[in-house]
């Protein structure tokens, strides 16, 4: 049986980190990390260890980080990115340079959205997130080998502009 309290002490950071590279969103990261601990406990019976804990606990991660979405879908919410944008007042003048880089990110946004999902997650994990590819690895239940010949693989068809 897991002690739940080391767990939690062990893997909250963990867990926190991939949930703000899955939701970019500081808030509902920790309401999402302190679910994820919910129902680790509520299933921590269910725990064969058959993988490692980080792993475990990031798959509940990611199922509830989906369950988010589609709750978000069913309200149709206003997107993140349109409340930032109505943030500048309207009489704002932009720097041609900061348009330039926001074309320049939007652009870069849509050749990873093209990825397979898997190459996504390994691509969002690493420059979002900031994780090593032990620790990517660990989180899909693959080797870091495998993390770090898929996100060369993945920058590849960034550079190359397709996403096949």
């Amino acid at each position: 049986m897991l002690n739940m309290d080391l767990v939690y002490r062990d893997y909250a950071a963990y867990v926190f980190k991939f949930l703000m590279t899955l939701c970019m969103e500081e808030h509902t990261a920790e309401e999402l990390t302190q679910e994820t601990f919910y129902q680790a406990v509520r299933g921590a019976n269910k725990y064969d260890g058959s993988c490692k804990i980080s792993t475990w606990l990031c798959q509940i991660a990611k199922h509830l980080w989906y369950q988010e979405l589609d709750r978000r879908k069913r309200r149709a919410e206003i997107p993140l990115n349109e409340e930032a944008e109505n943030v500048l007042p309207a009489d704002t003048a932009i720097p041609e340079q900061l348009v330039s880089m926001n074309d320049e990110k939007i652009e870069i946004f849509r050749k990873i959205h093209m990825l397979s999902e898997t190459e996504k997650e390994v691509v969002l994990l690493r420059l979002t997130g900031a994780f090593s590819f032990s620790e990517i690895g660990d989180i899909v239940g693959k080797s870091e080998n495998w993390a770090r010949v898929k996100f060369y693989r993945a920058k590849q068809k960034i550079t190359k502009g397709t996403g096949e």
